[in-house]
């Protein structure tokens, strides 16, 4: 408590910012020092805080590609929004709902977790819940052919397409140029992929403040986006099982792959070191920045980008019933991660890095498209 009367002026220093609308809300986020104990002795990074948006990080691209539909067009005024998602892009495209007054109906699977659901409808969305996964593409192409009918029978419906839609990578400069602010010098970004958009709009701008800016995407086991083959994922937020392009190989400079069970382990050591923690893509963000801090000389600037908070996974990752069931406790991850010098060298299970990063759509790397036999492009970086 102060020690004196402050006068008025000194109490509005620092006060908080006030909102007119709720889409003012989004942005502006914290970065905390993650240190020790979760890293080592005089090591840490700073993390990006997106869960401080109302939704959480796709707040920011929500609202962009409504914005810049209508600008050009593509979006009548009134009509429906309609589009897939595991979760957050749900929550921003309610929250552009509301700020540009369109309906919303977004597409899921039984993967999304009934908070994140009921927060939706409670936002006044509509959720469309696809039954079974597509045969080769899972449950991301299941979604996205549901989402084909459902504009079929609405013709003035519009779908933002995140894993392709140029509008998800530009969102991100905003951050970036938060990140830079806060910071002043970046070495090193640690990020997330799964539609491309943040990982994208984010290393861009800042490789073009930091030339040297060594940046690691963070993918799930089980996803294809890095060139491995699909496989059933737990893990939601980040991985794949189709190639969205939006992902910019160019930019990476190694990926790492991360199971479930060492995600939960670093999300919850988060949780009980910092406080600030998350889900799957914070846990996995988490652990490899952790381990780039040790390796980096102890002066080098890293920003990680946790993309969301803890809520919606107080009933998986936080859940120690639904986690043993699961088989994701019990294991600590190691303190390096295997290691490969090409990603189609072998399928990993565990965290993995590899500093050969490659686009494997098959379209571009002579693969054949039509039958959908996977290729592997030239070097990107």
């Amino acid at each position: 408590m102060p020690s004196s009367v402050l006068a008025p002026a000194q109490l509005l220093t620092g006060a908080a910012r006030r909102a007119h609308t709720p889409a003012s809300l989004v942005g502006e986020t914290p970065v905390l020092w993650i240190g020790e104990p979760f890293t080592a002795a005089g090591r840490g990074f700073w993390a990006k805080l997106e869960g401080h948006n109302p939704g959480g990080i796709k707040d920011r691209t929500a609202l962009f590609m409504v914005d810049r539909a209508r600008e050009r067009g593509d979006l009548p005024a009134g009509a429906r929004i309609v589009e897939s998602t595991s979760g957050t892009l749900g929550l921003g495209l309610a929250l552009a709902g509301i700020a540009y007054s369109h309906p919303v109906t977004v597409v899921t699977d039984p993967g999304m977790e009934p908070l994140v659901s009921g927060l939706i409808t409670a936002y006044g969305a509509e959720v469309q819940m696809v039954s079974e996964p597509h045969p080769v593409g899972g449950w991301q192409q299941a979604r996205q052919e549901r989402v084909a009918e459902l504009l079929a029978k609405d013709p003035d419906a519009w779908c933002p397409d995140q894993y392709h839609n140029p509008d998800n990578v530009a969102a991100y400069a905003g951050l970036a140029q938060e990140l830079i602010a806060q910071l002043g010098r970046i070495d090193a970004l640690v990020v997330s992929v799964g539609t491309g958009g943040h990982s994208a709009g984010i290393a861009s701008v800042l490789r073009g403040y930091f030339p040297a800016l060594r940046v690691i995407g963070v993918d799930t086991t089980g996803s294809t986006i890095f060139g491995q083959e699909a496989a059933p994922r737990l893990m939601r937020g980040l991985g794949s099982s189709i190639y969205p392009r939006n992902v910019d190989y160019t930019l990476f400079d190694e990926v790492h792959w991360v199971a479930a069970d060492e995600a939960v382990w670093a999300a919850r050591a988060l949780a009980r070191s910092r406080y600030a923690t998350g889900g799957w893509s914070v846990g996995a963000v988490a652990l490899v920045a952790r381990h780039l801090a040790a390796a980096l000389p102890a002066e080098a600037r890293i920003a990680a980008v946790f993309p969301d908070g803890p809520q919606r996974y107080v009933g998986t990752v936080f859940d120690d019933t639904w986690c043993q069931a699961h088989q994701l406790l019990g294991r600590e991850p190691a303190d390096a991660p295997d290691r490969i010098a090409h990603p189609g060298e072998r399928t990993v299970s565990r965290w993995t890095r590899c500093e050969t990063v490659l686009d494997p759509v098959p379209s571009l790397a002579g693969g054949n498209a039509a039958a959908g036999e996977p290729g592997i492009a030239g070097v990107a970086r």
